[in-house]
């Protein structure tokens, strides 16, 4: 199968779907908020909760009006959307990156007693099927559709099919790592803006700022600083297991790939046989 073709069925993957409707609920979330932020605004010093706190900023002027502090809130209401997504691209991620997609045993076992029968096109043709569509299949095939041009050719033909399917599934992972790395500078952002905040409450009070007045641009640093920790945990944490996982899974899957390449390798009798029996079989 195609990469289009494999990339189209990873979009209209159940577990795809239920990634994008992680993201609506991120965007829904940020509405609602948005809502309740501007409700907020409308009331000058009526009581907070504490958990207020944890999902809009706000700030305190001199006469102890509260009011919303926008940049500091959009900074949170992103790394909540984020976490939310995270969360929705793990879960995605492992159900894309199982074993039975990368190295499934049955098709690996499959294909090494075709091989060993002389059942070359029998093989191709296995491999090529949508049941048996994996990551192994798509490696094994790039090295056989070169038997024609030598056992150099398809030792070639092997690495290169096994090149691609490791950066496209390494490309997908990476995006965790990144997430993981951002959000603490995203959150970092935050906390420097929440200090200024504070400082500029000093200034303005000539110095002897009211507690309640650096409260909010310190409660804006640490909130921030919270959020950005709880994006980057998860994200890196389903980084490091899908990666484990996925790496153990793509060397599985070559090795296998290349064991059974390996009876093909001119040097004896049947190995000789193999290679001309493959050579002369036409493609299904």
């Amino acid at each position: 199968m195609r990469r289009k073709d494999r990339d189209q069925k990873t979009m209209n993957h159940p577990t795809h779907r239920r990634c994008r409707s992680f993201r609506n609920e991120g965007i829904s979330l940020l509405a609602l908020l948005a809502l309740t932020a501007t409700a907020s605004a409308q009331g000058d010093a009526a009581p907070h909760s504490f958990a207020e706190a944890f999902f809009i900023s706000h700030a305190v002027d001199v006469n102890g009006v509260r009011s919303v502090e926008w940049l500091g809130s959009l900074v949170i209401w992103l790394l909540m959307a984020t976490s939310v997504a995270s969360i929705g691209l793990i879960g995605q991620l492992a159900a894309a990156n199982r074993r039975a997609t990368i190295a499934p045993e049955v098709v690996m076992h499959r294909a090494a007693e075709y091989v060993d029968a002389g059942r070359y096109r029998e093989t191709m043709t296995m491999l090529g099927e949508s049941d048996a569509e994996s990551d192994f299949a798509t490696i094994l095939l790039g090295g056989l559709e070169r038997a024609p041009a030598g056992f150099q050719s398809m030792e070639g033909g092997l690495e290169q099919a096994a090149t691609e399917v490791v950066a496209r599934r390494t490309r997908h992972v990476e995006i965790l790592n990144v997430i993981g790395q951002v959000s603490p500078m995203v959150g970092l952002f935050g906390t420097v803006y929440g200090m200024i905040l504070a400082f500029q409450s000093i200034v303005a009070s000539g110095g002897n700022a009211d507690p309640v007045l650096l409260a909010g641009g310190i409660g804006t640093a640490l909130v921030t600083t919270f959020w950005g920790l709880v994006v980057a945990i998860p994200a890196l944490a389903g980084y490091a297991a899908l990666r484990g996982r996925l790496d153990a899974s793509l060397t599985e899957a070559i090795s296998e790939a290349e064991t059974i390449l390996e009876k093909f390798r001119p040097g004896d009798a049947a190995s000789d046989a193999r290679l001309q029996a493959a050579s002369e079989s036409p493609k299904p």
